[in-house]
């Protein structure tokens, strides 16, 4: 799925939950935000229920996606997704890392973790409430491990005591 549209606060997240709610699993994805002020951003999706059609899928996607990033309605729980069985059997201790680009003006954020339905969006749901804005991302889901790094931004970000809460809340996140 390919989104190009006029920045906005928290748009990943609301991308990431409207398709945390569709119960679609987001695989891979790329974010860019232009120099223009639009985001172009791209996802690879995974329908592990198989819920619709090929074609009506695609029709469901690009019609209420682009009503639900025009009419910007409230960021909503994340769901609370299982880890898989697989997952619960491979030890994988999640680990969050945040340091300074080499420009010393953005932060590269890099999360390793089990996935899990919904994970995206509850780590997108943290960055939002953070005040944190995305340059670009990489989103990996290799089995039933994600790697994830994110080029962030955001005035509270030059604190270090902003900096271990916003650490120590994607953890907990990571772990549930």
């Amino acid at each position: 799925v390919m989104v190009y549209v006029h920045d906005q606060p928290a748009l990943f997240a609301r991308i990431c939950g409207f398709f945390a709610r569709l119960g679609y699993s987001i695989v891979a994805a790329r974010i860019h935000t232009c120099r223009h002020g639009y985001a172009l951003d791209s996802f690879v999706l995974l329908d592990p229920e198989n819920q619709l059609p090929y074609r009506d899928m695609l029709s469901l996607i690009e019609h209420d996606l682009a009503d639900n990033l025009n009419r910007l309605p409230p960021l909503a729980p994340p769901p609370q997704g299982r880890l898989s069985r697989q997952a619960r059997h491979v030890a994988l201790t999640p680990e969050v890392s945040i340091r300074t680009d080499e420009s010393g003006k953005q932060h590269i954020l890099s999360l390793t973790a089990a996935d899990r339905p919904g994970l995206l969006y509850a780590i997108a749901l943290v960055l939002a409430r953070h005040g944190v804005s995305l340059s670009s991302a990489r989103i990996m889901t290799l089995g039933e491990r994600v790697e994830d790094t994110f080029l962030i931004s955001g005035a509270a970000l030059g604190k270090t005591a902003t900096l271990v809460h916003l650490e120590e809340e994607l953890l907990e996140i990571l772990r549930l």
